[in-house]
């Protein structure tokens, strides 16, 4: 998903049946799913700074994976500066492709991989410096393979 869980999201199958293509209404499941952001600092849902949608704290996002027989919920929507970055005990990650996000973060790119046995590894793009030349800022990307299916 883009940004993340709704409390109106009671069965997965309410994202299959959401019709496409489609307006983003100003509250509701679909904003949620394309607004909401974790929050580790809270417990349940709470206010989002954005002004749309809600924040959510790690128990919502272990309730959810329990609830649907998930291992992880994968989302975007928020730079993060590794590219990727894990909350709630591995149960959700956060996926940033965009390197060097407006030419204001400095932060890197990542991208997750997803092998035919489910386990994912991480790609991170590095921002380019000036200093460097591209292959030497391929040369210094790394991967790691940091999640197994339970």
């Amino acid at each position: 998903m883009h940004g993340g869980l709704s409390p109106e999201l009671a069965s997965l199958d309410q994202i299959a049946k959401i019709e496409r293509p489609t307006e983003v209404p100003e509250d509701g499941l679909l904003c949620d799913l394309l607004w909401s952001d974790p929050d580790p600092a809270i417990m349940g849902w709470g206010y989002n700074t954005r002004g749309v949608s809600y924040t959510f704290g790690h128990e919502v996002i272990r309730d959810f994976l329990k609830q649907h027989d998930l291992d992880i919920v994968c989302r975007a929507h928020q730079v993060v500066e590794d590219g990727y970055e894990f909350q709630a005990a591995r149960g959700l990650v956060t996926i940033f492709s965009a390197p060097n996000y407006c030419g204001e973060f400095d932060n890197a790119g990542g991208m997750m991989c997803v092998d035919t046995g489910l386990c994912c590894s991480f790609k991170v793009l590095r921002p380019m410096n000036t200093k460097k030349t591209h292959e030497e800022a391929v040369e210094a990307d790394r991967t790691q393979t940091l999640v197994r299916p339970g």
